[in-house]
């Protein structure tokens, strides 16, 4: 299974279409997972042009978005647990991320975990689970570079970054 991961589009405020080199990676995923600051509903439609849509709603969401999405949930794909939430919270966002995921006794509740809030492109394994924030496709901030990512589930994880230089 080949999943599109993406964060943080702020759309419209940022961009109002999606950019090419994130329309092309895209292109035969199984799913899209979205892991917040949509800003607007409408985005939505934007990648379900693409392929199925699923996600969580981020901290600059509106309540369309939360009702439509919830703010975190624990998905079942490829045989893998898929923790997502949107990384906001009062530690490092990645550090939210992991907590978001660990049961009471410190065990991992998913295998991988699924973040965004902080734009920045992140990869690690941590107490058996893989963190992963794809970065932003539109609002890159202080990264050199727009970024999405790629899950892909079989026999092993692999998650990867793809990084370009226009939003269009």
């Amino acid at each position: 299974m080949r999943i599109g991961i993406v964060s943080d589009t702020h759309m419209f405020s940022r961009a109002r279409a999606l950019p090419e080199p994130l329309v092309q990676g895209l292109q035969g995923v199984d799913l899209i997972l979205h892991t917040g600051d949509w800003v607007d509903e409408a985005v939505c439609d934007l990648f379900e042009a693409l392929a199925p849509v699923d996600g969580i709603a981020g901290n600059n969401d509106g309540m369309d978005i939360v009702r439509r999405f919830g703010r975190r949930k624990l998905l079942e794909l490829g045989g893998y647990r898929i923790g997502m939430v949107h990384g906001h919270g009062g530690r490092s966002t990645p550090d939210t991320a992991y907590e978001s995921f660990r049961d009471a006794e410190g065990n991992g509740t998913a295998d991988i975990v699924l973040f965004g809030h902080s734009h920045i492109p992140y990869k690690e394994e941590r107490g058996g689970m893989l963190l992963f924030n794809p970065g932003s496709p539109t609002d890159k901030r202080r990264q050199p570079r727009y970024s999405y990512g790629i899950l892909q589930l079989g026999d092993r994880v692999e998650a990867d970054h793809y990084f370009f230089d226009k939003t269009n």
